[in-house]
């Protein structure tokens, strides 16, 4: 066995590789996948269980796996002979020549893993970025994947996400407030007209009953008197269905209430300038 084990596979310079290094490492790579797996497993079990936050725990496993992948690569090389200090010395110029020429690529890992570590930004948390709005599904190292409501998957580089304006939704992991406008017609009592909406913002399932959703009378319009709805909800992803499913509830009450929602109007003076 030990000279089955001791049996040279391939000689480079000063180094060889015999049936036991190939071995060596075929015993890291199973080990630290199987780490992987069963630290996986743990902390899936407490997002079932809800004692952790889903997006913080998948943060914390992320880290987890680079850590222990950075541990199998460094025990691999020590195995194969190559030592890491003399390998970093050697390449230490072309590290300082890589640096300068691919800056964004390590700002993006730098970004990933600030986001791993603080979590401003974790899996499950619905953003608006550049004026799109989605869910991330994964935070790697240098990317995210963020869904948007067509189900179409954008790669999002980590630094826009840390150095960009980012609208986080969910953050709080709270309600968020969101309105609705209508208009009504002038001359309309303005009082049973928001009474009116806000007994149909309340019996909508997914608007929360604390905070209590209310009303608001913001402007005289050109055609019409405008009154905002603003509601609490924790269905975030699906808002703009919440919105529509209280616009046509506050269009069919308007009807049978005989509220007039007017549409827009503009009067037109002509004048005759014609001499007799």
């Amino acid at each position: 066995m030990k000279e089955f084990l001791h049996i040279e596979l391939l000689h480079i310079g000063d180094y060889q590789i015999m049936v036991y290094h190939i071995l060596a490492l075929a015993g890291i790579f199973i080990g630290t996948k199987l780490i992987l797996f069963i630290t996986y497993r743990i902390f899936l079990r407490q997002i079932k269980t809800k004692s952790y936050d889903e997006g913080r725990s998948l943060a914390f496993y992320q880290i987890i796996k680079y850590v222990l992948i950075v541990a199998a690569i460094a025990a691999g090389l020590e195995t194969m002979g190559i030592k890491l200090t003399l390998l970093l010395a050697g390449s230490a110029a072309l590290l300082v020549g890589l640096g300068l020429g691919i800056q964004q690529f390590f700002n993006d890992l730098v970004s990933g893993l600030v986001l791993l570590i603080e979590g401003t930004v974790t899996v499950g948390d619905i953003v608006e970025l550049d004026g799109l709005v989605g869910k991330i599904t994964e935070i790697n190292m240098r990317t995210s994947s963020v869904a948007t409501r067509d189900n179409i998957m954008i790669i999002v580089p980590n630094s826009k996400l840390v150095g960009d304006n980012v609208i986080n939704w969910s953050h709080n992991r709270e309600a968020t407030r969101f309105h609705v406008e209508v208009g009504v017609a002038y001359g309309t009592d303005l009082n049973h007209a928001e009474r009116l909406i806000l007994q149909l913002a309340l019996k909508n399932s997914y608007v929360a009953k604390k905070p209590e959703p209310f009303t608001r009378f913001i402007e005289f319009g050109d055609s019409s008197l405008n009154l905002e709805v603003y509601f609490w909800t924790r269905n975030m992803w699906e808002i703009e269905f919440v919105k529509s499913e209280i616009r046509k509830e506050i269009y069919a009450a308007f009807n049978r209430e005989n509220i007039t929602i007017p549409f827009p109007q503009r009067d037109i003076h002509v004048h005759s300038n014609q001499k007799n």
